[in-house]
């Protein structure tokens, strides 16, 4: 090990369940709130590597801050070498499978590595990755929406200067799709971006009905309108669509990315840091992506998203979901429509006086 690299002192990890400015609703319910674990990697340095990851539910909480706790302690003493401790991680659970809470807390371990490398560095970790801090074009991020009860937040997200809108859709039939798609695309204009989220509902016939019927207004893309893992109804459903297909955030690893790419499964992909393996994981699948001109999205995490699409080749867009919100130090900072890396590694800290008021045992 090198002097100038830190090492692995201890890992803490704590559940806080965090509100949110607004509910997002979806297909199968509504999040109200947002349960997180927050990852604290102390090093031999003084220097703390922080990451967050989204626990989905309340119930996942408890078992991820044991996993990441548990294979913390595996790992003390060890250099904060990512690469390295990427393959030790594999070798760990190769047998059991990376899928799942094993594969998020792996994901959430990783992030907190690259942030104490960047510390360390005193670099924000764009840079350290050979690329630079510079703004990345936003889209705002909301669940079902009514058109008339939630008007003033669509106008408020276009006041801050998105030029993308994301709804949700199929938590109803066609006719309830159309009208809403219809009366969002009436209030945000002809040249904002829309996208519209099916979170896996639809079966591939269905899915290929109401795309046909919704194509009139004009949508940037169609994410996840078919089971995750069914990369051939992605593929047949894209076949016909006159929509771009978006999906990936719920494919594991660099290699589900690879499975999905040689499928055709989508037009666009969108990691979720948390499931891709955390910084690692998004670098090897970003080469894939510029290999396939695949143009290359984020999902959740738009601080750490930030540093990533920055030496993404293909970037195209940050979501903008502000789960964490609540909990940080110093929440990002909109400007414009866009978002831009800041501060050393990831840039996350901790409220701590938040943390407190919103944890959970």
């Amino acid at each position: 090990m090198s002097a100038t690299t830190p090492a692995i002192r201890g890992v803490k990890a704590r559940a806080v369940v965090a509100p949110i400015s607004r509910p997002v609703k979806n297909a199968f319910g509504v999040i109200e709130a947002a349960p997180l674990v927050l990852i604290d990697v102390a090093t031999d340095q003084g220097i703390t590597g922080r990451a967050y990851i989204f626990a989905y539910a309340r119930l996942t909480l408890a078992p991820l801050v044991h996993l990441i706790e548990e294979i913390g302690r595996d790992l003390t003493g060890k250099p904060i070498a990512p690469f390295d401790l990427m393959a030790q991680m594999d070798a760990k659970f190769r047998l059991l499978g990376w899928q799942g809470l094993v594969g998020m807390a792996v994901s959430g371990l990783d992030m907190a590595f690259w942030d104490a490398l960047g510390q360390a560095a005193g670099q924000p970790l764009a840079r350290l990755l050979g690329g630079s801090p510079r703004p990345m074009r936003a889209y705002d991020s909301y669940g079902a929406v009514d058109p008339a009860a939630d008007a003033n937040d669509l106008r408020r997200s276009l006041e801050q200067g998105f030029r993308g809108i994301k709804i949700k859709g199929g938590d109803g039939d066609l006719d309830n799709d159309e009208r809403v798609v219809k009366a969002v695309r009436g209030l945000i204009g002809p040249d904002i971006a829309l996208m519209l989220d099916f979170n896996q509902s639809l079966d591939p016939s269905e899915a290929s009905r109401r795309i046909a019927r919704l194509a009139p207004y004009d949508l940037h893309w169609i994410e996840e309108p078919v089971a995750a893992e069914n990369l051939q109804g992605h593929a047949s459903v894209r076949e016909t669509s006159p929509v771009s297909i978006q999906s990936g955030e719920n494919w594991w690893f660099p290699r589900g990315f690879a499975e999905a790419i040689a499928s055709g499964a989508s037009d666009f992909i969108m990691p979720d840091l948390m499931k891709v393996g955390g910084v690692t994981g998004w670098l090897r699948v970003a080469g894939q992506a510029e290999a396939a001109s695949i143009p290359m999205s984020s999902h959740l995490f738009a601080e750490a998203s930030a540093h990533m699409l920055a030496v993404t080749p293909t970037a195209h867009w940050l979501e903008v979901l502000d789960l964490a919100r609540a909990i940080l130090a110093e929440p990002v900072e909109i400007v414009d429509g866009t978002i831009t890396a800041r501060g050393h590694g990831l840039g996350i800290s901790w409220n701590e006086a938040a943390v407190a008021k919103y944890g959970v045992a």
